[in-house]
């Protein structure tokens, strides 16, 4: 049940309005200048890096003003990128610490049976027998796999491994997920 990262760890913000599908997401935090040719090292929010192309352009800041990529090369789990525009260090500057968004139309479709986490937070967790468990509030994601996080009624959280043996159904289209949640002893 994998879930490409399309949540943002600032805050899990999208900058798209609440409700529904989001309008952009975010794939990344812009930091620092590197070099002297205005390249901006760039932290890697996405599972699909590989998208990003020199001439593909991107939406920086929260008033996602579009770039277009001039240059890029991965650096360890970063990237340096460089914008058109931009030709030295200090020309940069308006770049440090943004996030850099893409448009949700150009985000890959996904196999049956994984999903966004955009697409499950916010949903109803609901018990096997129908019984109200509570909102998946975030997700936690870890090397074996995925936590869901759920916030009951009563404000307590209920952790749920994201896994086929706990996550029995997830529908999209009636906002829920069923679950058969383990039993902690």
């Amino acid at each position: 049940m994998g879930l490409p990262a399309s949540s943002n760890p600032e805050n899990n913000q999208t900058g798209s309005p609440s409700g529904g599908e989001p309008v952009f997401l975010v794939i990344g935090k812009l930091r620092r200048s590197h070099g002297l040719t205005g390249d901006v090292l760039m932290d890697v929010y996405t599972d699909f890096p590989e998208r990003l192309a020199t001439g593909k352009t991107l939406l920086i800041g929260e008033s996602h003003r579009p770039l277009v990529i001039r240059s890029l090369r991965p650096k360890n789990k970063e990237l340096i990128i460089g914008f058109e525009g931009y030709t030295n260090p200090e020309s940069t500057a308006d770049l440090r610490n943004q996030l850099v968004y893409v448009s949700s139309a150009e985000i890959p479709t996904l196999p049956v049976g994984e999903y966004y986490h955009h697409q499950v937070i916010g949903l109803r967790v609901v018990n096997q027998d129908g019984s109200e468990i509570g909102i998946l509030d975030d997700i936690l994601e870890s090397r074996a796999n995925d936590v869901y996080m759920v916030k009951a009624a009563d404000g307590t959280e209920i952790l749920i491994p994201a896994v086929d043996e706990f996550i029995l159904e997830i529908n999209l289209e009636q906002r829920v997920i069923t679950v058969a949640p383990p039993e902690w002893e």
